[in-house]
């Protein structure tokens, strides 16, 4: 096959770079050029792939911050009122300078394909303005709508029939009449200011050509019908270089007692109130060892069975780990239950909802439904997935199907086969 020249493009926070550090790394493997335009802080990493670094425009690059520093109004709004502040803030307030980025990096070198997150909306626009095919990798649960399935957004529980599908249809009516409306009218603004086609209502952005969806159908809401173009690659992780194992390591791998590991990701770990402290004081009493990730917090005095550090070697933790405690971040999610790790999840921003709601309808863990669980809950929850066989037995068979994947080859096939099929 031809060597092909690709175009990367995604939003600059690790959630959305990270799932595709392995598709750039099988696509050079095999001879391809691969630039991407991304956040400065991820130049390294993109780099270490052996893709060329492309810089966005400053104005839209995060450079590290956290979401909350970027946005301080943030702070002041809660439920829907935030979700939609996110919604245009991070999403479609960026189109027009990520369009103008790839015009550039387009100019310099025209491309085959433009291969994106599904959150950088700039590569879709510009393809429907004439610019080259764009392929669409999810980067969160599916968003494409389906009668079949809860409208996403507010992490429903999936029923089946037709009282659940007339469930979704008036949920979904709410939602984009109401919840989403303005931020439609927003969306819709920014496109007619570009002379870009306005395109179907919805916050989907599933490419036409192929949808590269990071995990496996199995953790999916079942739909009656699936787009040929949308493909389930597997856990889409990246394998860096091993966190250093911390000096307390020796006692937990051999103390013969169940391990918890409890996080709240790299996003949402502000305030470790919500997730990480509960725990850790609901497990104080339980015959467990609890292991905390604390980023750059410190927890001060700890209950003797608790052990922290501020990153874990998760290629040697999770396989020792008997529960996940987790806000619902996606990718930790895809790397627990690819090691057959069951969960019990506590999220209620950005996709987390949705990332839940699979959680509990594979059978694989328990959905608190809540943001900031109380330690009872917890600790019942906990004590719900360990003494019982069939979450385990859940996440055993996903991590089954993940091991069936070889996530960044099976991408790269993919994009290579798209392209041989267009020729």
């Amino acid at each position: 096959m031809r060597s092909l020249d690709l175009l990367f493009a995604t939003v600059p926070m690790p959630g959305h770079v990270v799932p595709l550090l392995p598709i750039a790394r099988a696509l050079v493997s095999r001879g391809h050029r691969v630039r991407w335009c991304t956040g400065r802080v991820f130049e390294e990493r993109v780099v270490a792939t052996g893709a060329e670094f492309v810089a966005m425009d400053p104005a839209i690059d995060h450079n590290g911050r956290n979401v909350s520093d970027l946005f301080p109004e943030r702070a002041r709004l809660t439920g829907v009122a935030k979700l939609r502040h996110d919604l245009v803030s991070l999403f479609l307030d960026p189109i027009p300078a990520q369009v103008a980025d790839l015009r550039r990096a387009l100019d310099a070198q025209p491309a085959d394909l433009v291969l994106h997150d599904s959150a950088h909306l700039g590569a879709a626009v510009l393809e429907s303005l004439g610019g080259p095919r764009a392929v669409t990798v999810g980067v969160t649960p599916m968003v494409l709508p389906a009668p079949d399935v809860p409208p996403f957004g507010p992490g429903l529980r999936y029923r089946s029939g037709s009282l659940g599908r007339l469930r979704n249809t008036t949920v979904r009516a709410l939602l984009d009449n109401g919840v989403f409306k303005p931020v439609y009218q927003h969306r819709d603004r920014i496109l007619r200011e570009l002379g870009a086609p306005l395109g179907p209502r919805g916050l989907s952005s599933v490419s036409p050509h192929l949808h590269l969806q990071n995990g496996v159908a199995g953790l999916e809401h079942p739909r009656e019908f699936l787009p040929p173009q949308v493909r389930f690659v597997g856990a889409l992780v990246d394998p860096v270089p091993s966190t250093p194992l911390p000096s307390w390591w020796g006692r937990i791998a051999s103390v013969g007692k169940p391990i918890v590991h409890v996080t709240q990701g790299t996003v949402a770990d502000t305030n470790l109130g919500e997730l990480v402290r509960p725990t850790i004081r609901a497990l104080s009493d339980e015959d467990v060892v609890v292991v905390a990730s604390t980023g750059s917090h410190d927890l001060g005095p700890l209950p003797a069975n608790v052990y922290t550090a501020p990153f874990l070697p998760y290629e040697q933790l999770l396989p020792l780990t008997k529960v996940m405690v987790t806000n619902g971040g996606f990718g930790g999610v895809q790397l627990a239950l690819a090691e057959g790790v069951p969960l019990v999840v506590a999220g209620m921003t950005e996709d987390k909802p949705e990332v839940a709601a699979r959680v509990e309808r594979s059978g694989a863990g328990v959905n608190l439904r809540t943001s900031t669980p109380s330690e009872k809950a917890i600790r019942a929850a906990v004590q719900k997935v360990l003494g019982g066989s069939a979450f385990r037995g859940r996440a055993w068979e996903l991590a089954a199907e993940y091991r069936e994947h070889d996530a960044g080859e099976l991408s790269a096939d993919h994009v290579e086969a798209l392209v041989c099929v267009a020729a």
